[in-house]
């Protein structure tokens, strides 16, 4: 009732409404930003356009679908994404943002940080701590489901990131927002050699990829990530303090992914009747191990531009 009576006084007195506007975001479920999650098109686009990534599908549908359904979370959702170049990581991130918000990357809620762009200077890092910190705080503050992406972190300073231990637990506050309704995505090369060997020891005992089961890596990579020095983190309170929601692997690819990848492109360009170029991209992209040839070593990434070539 007293929602709803707010809702009416601001409804009725227009010129207060912009003062009084985030104050009733903070305790209306009707009113979160722009916010309109659409989890079905979400599981949908991930099964129809992620390819080889069966515990990605299935982690990114179950934590999203659990943490949008509870009205009140005790703690954000924080996903670590791990794996090679080219698996589908950056992609299943805008798929998350178009779904949230319509408008994927370019979302007013929606903040995306590059190390070498935003945190480019080593001598800075302190002061770089203090403008995250400040910047997220007041993100949060406008926007209590905000999304915040922290790409590459295998190029973050050490110990940098640990500036957000304070937003990811469940007792920080930040003043007139539930923060605990953010979502955090960090996206990272680090612990690929855990992914990857688990895939090819799979591969090579003759067994379904779908038999790699998320118990086989997410202890792993955890561990990997946190004690390699190159890691953004590398001995993080974040990951001592067990505030990753999920660590979740992004498998390399085999040859049939690959040119899942380059049939889907050529059908965006009109082109999908043409699997003499599937055939030829295919096969001159570059595989490895050297014996078996098991997997691509550019992932997916690498197709636009050998379509050119053969187009």
């Amino acid at each position: 009732m007293l929602i709803i009576l707010f809702g009416l006084f601001l409804f009725l007195y227009r010129p207060v409404c912009c003062v009084f506007q985030k104050l009733y975001c903070t305790i209306s479920e009707s009113c979160d930003c722009d916010f309109k999650p659409n989890i079905r098109g979400l599981e949908w686009d991930l099964y129809k356009n992620v390819y080889g990534q069966h515990l990605a599908q299935d982690i990114l549908s179950e934590e999203v679908a659990k943490f949008l359904n509870n009205k009140n979370p005790d703690r954000p959702l924080v996903l670590s994404f791990h794996g090679s170049s080219g698996t589908g990581k950056t992609l299943v991130s805008s798929m998350l943002g178009n779904h949230l918000y319509g408008s994927a990357m370019s979302s007013p809620y929606i903040h995306q940080f590059v190390p070498t762009l935003h945190f480019p200077s080593p001598q800075r890092v302190k002061h770089y701590r203090k403008e995250l910190k400040s910047w997220v705080e007041g993100n949060l503050t406008e926007c209590a489901r905000s999304v915040f992406i922290f790409d590459e972190m295998e190029k973050m300073p050490p110990g940098f990131i640990n500036v957000l231990e304070p937003f990811l637990g469940p007792s920080h506050v930040v003043f007139r927002t539930n923060y605990r309704k953010a979502i955090y995505i960090f996206i990272s090369i680090s612990g690929e050699d855990v992914i990857n060997k688990v895939a090819l020891e799979n591969r090579q005992a003759g067994q379904e990829r779908e038999d790699i089961k998320l118990a086989d890596l997410e202890e792993a990579i955890a561990h990997a990530v946190y004690n390699n020095n190159t890691s953004g983190f590398f001995k993080s309170s974040i990951i001592k303090q067990s505030l990753v929601t999920r660590f979740v692997p992004f498998l390399p690819l085999s040859r049939c992914h690959v040119e899942r990848c380059i049939r889907s492109q050529l059908c965006q360009q009109g082109s999908c009747s043409r699997q003499d170029v599937v055939e030829a991209v295919g096969r001159v992209m570059i595989y490895a191990p050297v014996p078996g040839k098991y997997f691509s070593t550019t992932g997916c990434k690498a197709v636009s531009a050998k379509i050119s070539f053969f187009l």
